[in-house]
């Protein structure tokens, strides 16, 4: 193909673009508050962390009134009415001995072989569980933080150290996601040195530990975790499912189209305990279906591909909760993030519709036609679905058609079939989103707080439009709460102290480790960390 050619392609994909996405500019908030507006006029307020970065992980305790945030080498225990206040940290460096140890391996002893702190759970009503990196020797502890909101605690249990493999990655440049369950947690985690193992792990508890298979990428291909939620789906708890947000390259694609990127959305049950035969300490129950966000156009869709974030908010029906999620494109043509809102009943129908099914290497991906065994691969046993108690009574022809169909051939498209809200050559990308429900007088609007990677959060508001499900959302504001532009890396809603409009906690964290941003927080707007201040 030559100049011409390839130029003309260009310019008709920016054309075909436009025409779908209606050739809007970007939304222009109601109202704009610079940082310093917000410094001035609206109480925030910073927390300076010395010698130290990387803001890993952030965890808001309502009942005590604390922000717990973890960092390189150290833990902190801020209060949420004033984060500048009251203030309790706690340094966690990894042993020299390891240090040295990633040193000889080739890491950076300086940036890169310390202890980033990259998870923060409340495991009980005295202690949290925080891992960190360890230096490329992956280490949890559990942190004593009392239960007397009057004297905040941050205490190290020397006793409570726990091998932090298949919980927290290797490197500080990974991104961890988990969710503590009772006394078990989910990682989505890469579980080797050198970031090649990725896998879906449970340990902890009184269970025995199970993972995904290994390097069989029809189960994961190079993924990228984003979020995971425990999802009750009836009275009986054997029915709980635990779901994991990532993306990931398309085994599905054609070969054409090279390394493509896609969004998925991947079940397991809680009472997996395995296969007795087959699939010995792995997951008999995974399964994973394509999150798909896009504009529809008369003459080809414009899909918004990379998952940012997922967000997990309640409905009046306790067992269908709404997914909002922030979307960017891996498009070269242009610059655009998306909002999709998905119902998780349009979730669970992707898992019982029909498995996506190859012949071999030269044929292409079709839906599966033949017989699907009994019980249906996916279904936890449970007296809901039939007779089975435990998936090490599940018969082999159930494991094995496990084992080799784990991706649906359908789909989960959002409510209203297109994005709630979307930007296009803004000048930034989407990479958080948190939402809250709130009442007005003529009902409930749900009211989403989505950050950036240019350091700002956008508040908008999600208003019904021609009936349910359809709607749309209204920029309202634009929050430059970062002084320096860096990124948005975690939001949370602290709704109680909603005044007038719910508090929103976030952190920044570098592109490097050990050359992040200053961070900064403010109350009752927004919270907030980087490299050097949260």
């Amino acid at each position: 193909m030559g100049r011409a050619e390839a130029a003309a392609m260009i310019l008709g994909l920016v054309l075909l673009c436009t025409a779908v996405l209606g050739g809007a500019s970007p939304s222009p908030p109601r109202l704009r508050l610079s940082f310093r507006e917000l410094q001035a006029q609206h109480g925030l307020r910073t927390f300076r962390l010395a010698r130290t970065c990387c803001y890993e992980a952030l965890l808001v305790d309502e009942e005590r009134g604390r922000l717990f945030v973890g960092a390189e080498n150290h833990l902190a225990s801020l209060s949420l009415d004033n984060i500048s206040k009251r203030a309790k940290k706690l340094a966690w460096p990894a042993p020299v001995e390891w240090r040295e140890e990633c040193n000889w391996a080739g890491k950076d002893i300086a940036t890169e072989c310390m202890n980033f702190v990259k998870l923060l759970h409340a495991y009980n009503r005295t202690h949290l569980l925080a891992c960190g990196t360890g230096a490329f020797h992956p280490t949890c502890a559990f942190v004593e933080v009392g239960h007397r909101l009057e004297e905040p605690v941050l205490r190290l249990d020397p006793r409570g150290l726990e091998d932090g493999k298949g919980k927290s990655p290797y490197d500080p440049r990974h991104r961890a996601a988990s969710v503590l369950v009772g006394e078990e947690l989910y990682s989505g985690v890469a579980a080797d040195l050198m970031g090649r193992d990725f896998t879906i792990f449970r340990s902890l508890g009184q269970r025995p530990s199970l993972r995904t298979e290994p390097h069989d990428s029809r189960w994961l291909n190079e993924p990228k975790f984003v979020k995971v939620f425990w999802i009750p789906e009836s009275e009986n708890p054997d029915d709980d499912k635990i779901y994991f947000f990532f993306r990931e390259l398309a085994v599905e694609a054609a070969p054409a189209l090279g390394r493509l990127t896609v969004s998925r959305v991947g079940q397991i049950c809680r009472n997996d305990v395995g296969g007795q035969r087959s699939l010995v300490n792995k997951w008999t129950t995974f399964l994973k279906a394509r999150l798909v966000c896009s504009v529809p156009g008369v003459e080809g869709d414009t899909h918004f591909d990379q998952l940012q974030d997922v967000f997990l908010l309640s409905s009046r029906d306790r067992w269908a909760p709404l997914l909002y999620t922030v979307f960017s494109t891996s498009s070269g043509i242009f610059q655009g993030s998306a909002v999709c809102v998905y119902s998780m009943n349009d979730v669970r129908r992707a898992f019982l519709g029909p498995f996506a099914h190859k012949e071999g290497p030269v044929h292409q991906w079709v839906s599966y036609q033949g017989r699907v065994p009994y019980p249906r691969p996916g279904v936890c046993p449970s007296k809901t679905f039939g007779t089975f108690s435990s998936t090490k009574d599940f018969p082999d022809d159930v494991i094995q058609f496990a084992r080799n169909h784990p991706l649906m051939y359908n789909p989960v498209l959002p409510m209203g079939g297109r994005p709630l809200f979307l930007q296009v050559g803004a000048g930034y990308t989407f990479t958080q989103i948190a939402a809250d429900r709130v009442a007005a007088a003529d009902g409930h609007y749900d009211v989403l707080f989505i950050g950036t990677d240019a350091g700002t959060v956008l508040k908008v508001i999600s208003v019904p439009k021609g009936g349910r499900p359809n709607a749309e959302g209204l920029l309202l504001e634009e929050l430059h709460v970062f002084e320096d532009s860096a990124a948005v890396t975690s939001m949370q809603i602290s709704s109680k102290r909603a005044a007038p409009a719910p508090n929103a906690a976030w952190r920044v964290t570098p592109t490097a480790p050990g050359t992040g941003p200053r961070a900064h927080a403010s109350s009752p707007v927004p919270r907030g960390g980087s490299g050097g201040k949260t």
